[in-house]
């Protein structure tokens, strides 16, 4: 089972090579998780056994915050930072992009490109590191996001009540 956030981005990889798909911010994990989080505190009574210096309304709050987040649909659907320099650079050069330009000895977004990559790989993002088929690359990577705290959250089904 799959939820439509992650649908809308699972195609994506972003002009800088990061996978969409991968990200709990876009793909809905994070409201997902946040969401399950708040039934098992509210069902729990945890608002009685927290310590009195814990601010349960505060906390609760919070969660709400996070499941009202609005989700990132992803730079190639127009998210994003308009201004993104690699979104610009790929489109101007017309490439899918950055990994597939060839460019990166002399590129003036080196350093942000490997920047938000190193970041994005130590999130738990999926970063193209090469040229390939797009769907087959997408395809192994859905399979490994299934597996893959947090976002395996998205394809566990919940169990009904009986």
């Amino acid at each position: 089972m799959t939820n439509e956030s992650f649908e809308n981005v699972k195609s994506q990889i972003g002009y800088c090579g990061i996978w969409c798909g991968s990200c709990v911010a876009g793909n809905g994990a994070l409201r997902e998780l946040t969401g399950r989080f708040a039934d098992v505190v509210g069902n729990y009574g945890l608002e009685e056994w927290v310590p009195p210096c814990f601010d349960f309304k505060e906390f609760s709050k919070g969660l709400e915050s996070i499941e009202e987040m609005p989700l990132c649909g992803g730079c190639r659907s127009g998210d994003g930072s308009p201004d993104c320099p690699m979104r610009l650079c790929a489109i101007d050069r017309g490439v899918e992009d950055c990994v597939e330009c060839g460019q990166h000895g002399v590129c003036l977004n080196t350093e942000r490109f490997e920047k938000m990559r190193t970041g994005a790989v130590g999130a738990g993002l999926i970063v193209k590191e090469g040229k390939g088929d797009r769907d087959e690359l997408i395809e192994k990577w859905t399979e490994e996001l299934k597996v893959s705290w947090p976002s395996c959250i998205l394809f566990i089904e919940e169990k009904e009540n009986s």
